[in-house]
């Protein structure tokens, strides 16, 4: 079961890896503005997640109620310890790039809606309310 464990959480590594990959290529799509090349890698991003979900849920089925973190520090196996520091750093990076490329796209649609509110401003009469202020 050990062993098993330890291939699971280095395929699961692996998977995470190759997702931090193209969250990297998402990033610099954006920032060169690459439209179709973010529309190609959308797919990418969901089968990529896709596989990390599957082999997360191998690895909860092994291991049953018991959290990664407990049996770890139960068994004294460095290559187990091992494994786990580095499926631990490799998911606060791709979190870590997540988050990022969720601030510039939410910065860029900001920028995107601003935009539009100038150039097409609303057509209605701003007129005053009851209480004084102006009516949107």
């Amino acid at each position: 079961m050990l062993n098993e464990l330890i291939g699971l959480i280095k395929e699961q590594d692996n998977r995470l890896s190759e997702l931090s990959e193209l969250l990297q290529m998402q990033y610099d799509f954006m920032v060169s503005k690459n439209l179709f090349g973010l529309e190609d890698l959308v797919d990418k991003i969901n089968d990529c997640s896709k596989r990390v979900a599957e082999v997360e849920l191998k690895r909860r089925n092994l291991m049953g109620e018991k959290s990664l973190t407990q049996f770890v520090s139960e068994q004294n196996n460095k290559e187990l310890e091992k494994a786990y520091e580095s499926i631990k750093n490799t998911l606060d990076e791709v979190k870590i790039k997540k988050e990022t490329n969720d601030i510039l796209l939410k910065q860029r649609l900001s920028f995107n809606s601003r935009m539009l509110a100038i150039l097409n401003p609303s057509r209605e009469i701003k007129t005053y309310n009851s209480y004084g202020s102006l009516k949107k």
